[in-house]
């Protein structure tokens, strides 16, 4: 390996510029060479260095198993005051409280006639209540009311809402009666003038044959007796499916299908008014 040195060093000296002086032989020879050293110890260890760049974001760990429960939190505030209740139902009437003291006693006088008088009124008052009552109670909203119509014990009351026939039996039973039962000649014809007049052509009435086939009876279950007013070639279960019966203005009676809608003719008892 020095041979190889010297004689670089040597052609490197052939080299450089003839303005220069050569060196000799024994000038090359005394050169000097320099050759790598034995390697030297380890050095000492050096300061920590600088934290380098957040690496990235792990993977998402397996979820642990849950913790024990924590204590109970102390009472929030109070939430708002929630809507108000429906009215609950009337309680039982209390019971009778013990009788009064007696009242002075009255003037003596001759009120025979008074006591009369005072009676009729009565007996006015009693019944204007009555029909009151059930004016609140029965009619419908006056837009479907084509009047009232009365007779010694009975009241009629058409009402323009048109209506299935069960519905409308259901409608007259709510408001205390039953669908109109024209019995005889004089109820037949005061429910036919009531129609006409509130400018109708046909109303329910209480009669059908839903229980059986054919046999008639009125909205009271009662059966039918001889007084009758069919119409020619009635009724005659047309396409088998006509219980239910109407009223025309003329006063005759038609077998119709229950399913149909149509105004309807309201009875009531005044006994019960």
């Amino acid at each position: 390996m020095r041979r190889g040195l010297a004689f670089l060093g040597l052609a490197f000296l052939w080299l450089l510029p003839s303005g220069r002086p050569q060196q000799t032989a024994e000038d090359a020879c005394s050169l000097h060479i320099l050759v790598p050293g034995l390697k030297g110890d380890a050095g000492q260890k050096g300061d920590k260095g600088a934290p380098g760049r957040p690496g990235r974001v792990g993977p998402t760990g397996e979820k642990g198993d849950m913790g024990d429960k924590g204590q109970k939190g102390s009472v929030g505030r109070h939430g708002k005051i929630g809507p108000i209740g429906s009215k609950g139902e009337k309680g039982d009437s209390g019971d009778i409280g013990p009788p009064g003291p007696n009242g002075e006693p009255g003037i003596p006088c001759e009120c025979s006639q008074l006591r009369k008088a005072i009676g009729e009124t009565d007996n006015q008052v009693s019944q204007l209540t009555a029909e009151l009552k059930f004016i609140k109670n029965a009619l419908p909203p006056p837009a479907a009311v084509a009047g009232v119509r009365e007779t010694d014990s009975k009241i009629y009351l058409l009402v323009k809402e048109e209506k299935r026939y069960v519905d409308a039996q259901l409608s007259c039973q709510g408001r205390g009666g039953t669908l109109g039962m024209p019995k005889d000649e004089a109820a037949n014809g005061l429910m036919a003038a009531y129609i006409a007049q509130a400018g109708l052509a046909r109303v329910f009435i209480g009669i059908n044959d839903l229980e059986r086939e054919g046999t008639f009876v009125y909205s009271d279950r009662s059966p039918m007796q001889t007084f009758n007013k069919w119409r020619s070639g009635e009724p005659n279960n047309a396409y088998d499916e006509e219980d239910c019966v109407e009223m025309v203005a003329s006063g005759g009676w038609n077998d119709v299908a229950c399913h149909v809608t149509m105004h309807f003719l309201c009875e009531f008892d005044k006994e019960h008014v």
